[in-house]
């Protein structure tokens, strides 16, 4: 869990906002910018047949009405981190990626 924590804190300070959601309900009214992550996999390192590493993998989508927002590429930029897709639904432009953390 601490893990995830780090990464809630690091994903505000790129956004510099609390406009961060881990899991949201759908149900649940955003408010934009935004980013919205949730845990995809686990990725473990074995020796001796233990695991000895493991790393989650998440989700991580940034929403913004701006399509040149800076948001993606500060996202983009973090260790591990891959860009997955974008696509737009309603005038809001979603970035997907996937970061092991």
């Amino acid at each position: 869990m601490a893990q995830r924590l780090q990464l809630q804190t690091d994903l505000e300070a790129i956004l510099e906002s609390d406009k961060v959601y881990f899991q949201p309900p759908s149900n649940y009214v955003l408010s934009y910018p935004c980013i919205i992550y949730s845990r995809t996999d686990i990725h473990s390192q074995s020796a001796n047949n233990r695991p000895y590493k493991k790393l989650n993998q998440y989700k991580i989508t940034v929403i913004d009405a701006d399509p040149d927002s800076a948001i993606p590429d500060k996202i983009a930029d973090l260790s591990r981190c891959v860009f997955d897709r974008a696509f737009t639904v309603d005038r809001l432009n979603h970035n997907i990626f996937t970061i092991l953390y």
